[in-house]
C-alpha cells in the first residue's frame, strides 16, 4: 500500500461569535467579519439556492432588507 500524502496545514478559522452578526446591517457585518479575519464574506438573500460545499475561512450572511437575519461558517 502506498503511503498517504501529508495532511495540509490549514489556517485556523477566526474564533468568532456568529450570533453577534444577527441584527447588524449588511455593510457593518461585512466590515466586522473582515476585520476579525474571515477571508471570504458571502451575502445571500433569504431562500437563495446555494451549493453546500464547505469553504474554510468563509462566513455566510442571510440578509433581508439590509439586515443580517442568519449567519453560518463555510
Amino acid at each position: 500500500m502506498a503511503p498517504m500524502g501529508p495532511v495540509p496545514n490549514l489556517p485556523a478559522e477566526p474564533d468568532d461569535d456568529l450570533d453577534s452578526y444577527v441584527g447588524l446591517d449588511a455593510g457593518t457585518a461585512e466590515e466586522r467579519a473582515r476585520a476579525r479575519g474571515w477571508s471570504t464574506v458571502r451575502t445571500l438573500p433569504p431562500g437563495a439556492i446555494i451549493t453546500m460545499e464547505y469553504l474554510r475561512g468563509r462566513i455566510d450572511f442571510e440578509v433581508d432588507g439590509g439586515t443580517v437575519k442568519r449567519c453560518w461558517r463555510g
